[in-house]
């Protein structure tokens, strides 16, 4: 569809998400139309739920994922793969058949009389196959409670306001901090080995960019500034999917990656972006373990960690809501600078120790420069304008654009397509023109992913087309069927 027939259409079909229904039929049938606000909400909510019903439909035990970001480091935990009840859990060094933790009496003589290997990769394969023969299919990894339980007890009071920074983008708030637990642990200043940062473990290069991009100066290693960009990034990217579950695989992956695993899912029978994504993953998996030299143009660098990784953000969903639940929540206030100011100045004015103003700005270290953000636990007039949106409702003005952009019905071939760029600019403009902290966030964030289409439309408008890569995907899919056949199960 070209533009002008897309923006037509769009101006002229706006459906409220849920309701089956379009604004002039709701007024005709005497029903109030349902308000912007209501609109995003909806449109979240459906969203959200249509992922999780597609998650437990092909990745049934995804919940285990959130026992291994909540036990203490230095075990192997067991869960079941078809539900994703924890089963048991091993210390990494020890002796497995007195230092077990089972969840259930029923499975603890599993062990007796069992001589393990030595070595604990060998030890957990042949502990899955014990626990497979009583319970199905199992999965198993090492804990990372440590990556998370020390900056929750840090960071746990900040859910609450973290969380109505993603809402405001129309991301529900337990997926977006459920990423932030998976990148980050919840920590602002945590680094990858490539220097990735915080919560979207973004590059400093791809901070720059934004920066560029922004009004006003990003301090990148504050969790109350990556919050709102982070939010945008995947209202965004499910925007363009209408689903969470690619949004957050690009984020991880890479657009090509992801986009390449939906085009394969579609060739092989995926009806809909979901069926498309998860079909396209299982096979990228399986092709990786079958022959990952032959089927490189199809997997890409598409593999086991991308594999996992929407079930990670999704089973911590739980993780988030438990900490909000248990942990008192805080305020945070954020002011825009009317000049630089240092430390010491931030101590003298409002009387907080240094150590509680960095739990609130973990980015600042001798000063704060003019027209950056400074948080804190309370309003700081003082100190320049406050921009805590957050705290206040959503402007119309925004909330009527973000119903708009969350309303789009384009297809990937349409995203694809450069002359979709005019819808984007033209919300970008939307977004400036409200005048709102909110909106400034989405018009850079467009820009932003605007930057990065071009490369990847050129790929994967090449591979969309590509005799050789459909070949590929039908080899792959025999060489699949005949390796299950061979081993009479599923490829692990």
């Amino acid at each position: 569809m070209r533009v002008a027939a897309f923006l037509s259409v769009f101006a002229l079909a706006v459906t409220a998400p849920g309701t089956g229904s379009g604004l002039v039929e709701s007024i005709g049938g005497g029903l109030r139309p349902p308000s912007a606000g209501e609109v995003v909400r909806d449109e979240m909510d459906t969203r959200f739920a249509a992922d999780v019903a597609a998650l437990e439909r092909f990745r049934p035990g995804y919940s285990f994922w959130r026992y291994v970001y909540s036990i203490p480091d230095g075990q192997i935990a067991f869960g079941s793969a078809e539900d994703g009840h924890l089963l048991a859990s091993f210390p990494t060094r020890g002796d497995w058949g007195k230092s077990a933790r089972w969840e259930g009496d029923d499975l603890s003589a599993l062990l007796e009389g069992v001589s393990l290997p030595s070595r604990v990769d060998d030890r957990r394969d042949q502990v899955a196959q014990l626990l497979a023969g009583s319970v199905g299919r199992v999965v198993h990894n090492p804990t990372r409670g440590d990556f998370l339980l020390p900056n929750a007890r840090r960071y746990g009071s900040f859910l609450s306001e973290w969380s109505t920074i993603y809402e405001r983008f129309g991301v529900p708030a337990e997926v977006g901090l459920a990423q932030a637990i998976v990148e980050s642990g919840l920590a602002g200043k945590i680094k990858s080995e490539a220097k990735a940062i915080g919560f979207c473990q973004w590059l400093p290069r791809n901070w720059a960019r934004l920066n560029r991009l922004a009004a006003e100066p990003i301090e990148a290693e504050n969790q109350t500034t990556q919050a709102p960009y982070c939010a945008a990034y995947l209202s965004v990217l499910a925007t363009k999917y209408q689903s969470f579950i690619p949004a957050l695989s690009e984020h991880h992956a890479g657009g090509v990656n992801v986009g390449r695993t939906v085009i394969n899912g579609g060739m092989i029978g995926g009806s809909e972006i979901r069926e498309q994504y998860f079909m396209g993953s299982d096979l990228a998996l399986d092709l990786r373990t079958i022959a990952p030299g032959t089927f490189r143009k199809v997997t890409g660098s598409y593999g086991p960690r991308s594999h996992l990784y929407v079930e990670m953000v999704f089973a911590n969903t739980a993780t988030v809501k438990s900490l909000r639940e248990t942990t008192p929540q805080d305020e945070i206030y954020g002011i825009r600078t009317s000049r630089a100011f240092t430390l010491a100045d931030i101590q003298q004015r409002t009387g907080l120790a240094p150590e509680q103003l960095k739990r609130y700005n973990p980015a600042l270290v001798r000063r704060v420069p003019k027209g950056a953000k400074l948080y804190l636990p309370v309003q700081g007039g003082q100190f320049g304008t406050d921009v805590s949106f957050w705290h206040r409702p959503a402007p119309p003005a925004f909330a009527a654009v973000l119903s708009d952009f969350l309303s789009l019905r384009a297809s990937l071939e349409e995203w694809e397509d450069p002359s979709f760029d005019a819808v984007l600019r033209d919300f970008r403009r939307r977004f400036k023109e409200t005048g709102a902290e909110e909106g400034a966030v989405m018009e850079t964030v467009i820009a932003y992913v605007m930057q990065e289409m071009p490369l990847s439309r050129r790929i994967l408008g090449q591979y969309r087309a590509s005799p050789e890569i459909r070949d590929l995907v039908q080899q792959g899919v025999m060489q699949r069927a005949m390796a299950m056949a061979a081993t009479g199960a599923a490829l692990d």
